[in-house]
């Protein structure tokens, strides 16, 4: 469904940000793509969404294609157009707006009426909560009920690729359980296509079959979830765990030195 091609982006005509990242989500899967702060999985999305143009960025080099098309010329609106959806990190709802008036701005590009509600009953069977909140301003929502709306929001327009940005960013152990759960639901019931970017690893790769980790700009592994589950640089980067299984603070990993391979 969709492939990135060895692509290079430059922001202001001087910074290297991706160098030559390649990527395949095929059609029905959940792909993952990890990695630190910084190292540039955010760009990606927003590379395949054309809004890098907006931040002074461009894609100088190698090509996304989204169903056989080229993309990586087109405008934010006519990628959406084409069936692509961002959730962005830190869930972004309109706080003045109820969390019907939410779901109904998701789906501001289609006209049946009908087929929209349908799509907000949806929805609400998938996240409860909302169902229960379905009149109250999105600004008085919890953080945990706030990233299902923004879900919520970006499956109204009935995406063929749903892409997420950092969703357990901020959320609490179980509410993180409870949405990666319906995402994974969400895929295998309504073969909802999904690429996810994420630091926790370890919800991350439960529910993708495949996975990408991204650092300093490049793809430096790749393979299944279960390759990557079981990779030992994966478990010591990403999973805390050492060699012998004992399991490092988070603040210790992100201080070790990558090794060399990592950045060949």
């Amino acid at each position: 469904m969709l492939t990135l091609n060895n692509i290079e982006v430059i922001f202001d005509n001087i910074i290297l940000v991706l160098k030559g990242v390649y990527l395949h989500v095929p059609q029905g899967r959940i792909v993952t793509l990890l990695g630190s702060n910084g190292a540039g999985k955010t760009t990606t999305l927003k590379s395949i969404l054309g809004l890098i143009r907006m931040e002074r960025g461009d894609v100088t080099r190698g090509s996304i294609d989204f169903q056989g098309e080229r993309i990586d010329r087109l405008d934010a609106a006519g990628v959406v157009a084409r069936g692509v959806s961002l959730v962005f990190e830190g869930r972004r709802v309109f706080e003045h707006l109820n969390v019907r008036e939410n779901l109904l701005a998701g789906a501001h590009t289609r006209s049946n009426l009908k087929e929209v509600q349908d799509d907000i009953d949806r929805v609400v069977t998938y996240f409860p909560r909302l169902a229960q909140r379905i009149k109250v301003a999105a600004g008085y929502l919890s953080g945990g009920e706030q990233q299902m709306l923004a879900i919520g929001r970006g499956l109204m327009s009935r995406p063929k690729l749903l892409m997420l940005d950092e969703p357990s960013l901020g959320l609490a152990p179980l509410l993180v359980e409870e949405i990666f759960a319906i995402l994974k639901r969400l895929n295998e019931e309504q073969g909802v296509t999904m690429l996810l970017v994420e630091q926790n690893a370890t919800m991350a790769l439960s529910i993708a079959q495949e996975g990408y980790v991204l650092e300093n700009g490049k793809i430096v592994l790749s393979g299944s979830a279960a390759e990557l589950r079981g990779n030992d640089d994966v478990k010591e980067f990403y999973l805390g765990l050492s060699e012998v299984g004992g399991r490092k603070s988070y603040r210790d990993v992100k201080h070790y030195r990558r090794r060399k391979r990592w950045l060949s």
